[in-house]
Parts: C-alpha cells; sequence; structure tokens
C-alpha cells in the first residue's frame, strides 16, 4: 500500500457539508500507512468559531483492530478549523481521570456517506497532548511517533510540524487558552440536552 499524499486530501473536504445537529457522524482514524485505528460513532452537535463538535455518549461501542469496549463517560469530539489535531474532552466519569486528549493527526476529510450520515476521517500521527486530573498536562506517546517516523517514513518537515504543534498545544492547554477553557461545558450540555 503506498503512503497518502497530499495531494490525496483536497482541502475542499476539511470543511463538512451540510451537517445538522443530531446526526451521525462516525470518526474514522487511521495510521499513516493506511491500517485502520479507531473507529467512534457520534452525534453531530453544531459549530463555532473553534471548529464542529460532536458528542460521543456514554456506552457507545468503540473499536479498532485488536481492541473494542463500550464508553464509561460522556466525551465531545471537537474537529478544528484548522490545525493538524482533533481533541476529545471527557466528563468526570472518565475511569482514567483524562479530561482533554489531542490527538495530532493529519488529513482531515468529511464524507456524506447517506443522508443524516457523515464519516470522519483523519490520519493518527502518535503524539497525543494530554491533561488528566491526576498528572496534569502532558506530551504522550512521543517514543511511538519516533519509531513510526522511521518505520512509517514520515516526511521530515510533517514530522517536525507535528512536533512543533504538540508543543503549542501543550503550552495553550497549560494555559487553559480557548478551546481549552472550558468552551467545551456548553457543548457537553447540548449533547445531553
Amino acid at each position: 500500500m503506498r503512503e497518502p499524499a497530499a495531494e490525496d486530501h483536497p482541502a475542499g473536504t476539511r470543511v463538512p457539508e451540510g451537517l445538522e445537529p443530531g446526526q451521525l457522524v462516525v470518526a474514522r482514524n487511521r495510521k499513516w500507512n493506511g491500517k485502520a485505528h479507531w473507529v467512534v460513532p457520534g452525534r453531530y452537535l453544531g459549530e463555532d468559531r473553534h471548529g464542529w463538535w460532536i458528542f460521543q455518549g456514554t456506552n457507545e461501542f468503540c473499536s479498532r483492530p485488536g481492541a473494542a469496549f463500550y464508553t464509561k463517560s460522556d466525551a465531545v469530539l471537537l474537529v478544528p478549523r484548522d490545525g493538524d489535531w482533533v481533541a476529545t474532552f471527557y466528563d468526570d466519569a472518565h475511569p482514567g481521570g483524562v479530561r482533554i486528549y489531542i490527538d495530532l493527526a493529519v488529513a482531515h476529510e468529511w464524507n456524506t456517506i447517506r443522508p443524516k450520515v457523515t464519516e470522519f476521517h483523519v490520519i493518527d500521527m502518535d503524539l497525543d497532548v494530554v491533561r488528566t486530573a491526576t498528572r496534569g498536562v502532558f506530551i504522550d506517546d512521543e517514543d511511538e511517533f519516533a519509531e513510526h517516523r522511521v518505520a512509517m517514513d514520515y516526511p521530515t518537515a510533517l514530522a517536525e510540524s507535528l512536533q512543533a504543534s504538540a508543543e503549542k498545544l501543550y503550552q495553550a492547554v497549560k494555559a487553559q487558552q480557548a478551546p481549552f477553557d472550558g468552551t467545551d461545558v456548553e457543548w457537553f450540555t447540548k449533547g445531553r440536552g
């Protein structure tokens, strides 16, 4: 399988078309080498200046090759208007105490697969910025990123850009800059309404 190329992901697919609150959105992640990663269903909530928000409720079935589970807490996913990342915000019920989990990710792409059902695709690039109730804010999976950077032959410029983005996001979460300032609370309320 060939590696993804920039021309495979036209800029126009970065913005969803025709989404309405309540519609099913299935988030599908894959790795740089094309292998499937997480699949997480949710319900579209709406958009704001930060991007598009998707509610992922408790007891949703999530899976990836070799793993599957039912969620134990509510979450809201933010797909940003720009930037190589997506952020998931969790409520206090998250079993690991995770509050914010940012995946560094590229090739954001929305696809309508039938009326009222949309898929959101992204390529997960390993690096994560995480805030937990006990550990605070940290960058995770740097070892996995270093390994995959070689094994999957990440382009040097992309790898360096992702590392710089991870550092900026780390600082933004630590400083509680928007949208990491409690903006998600409104979206949790809408999702549970």
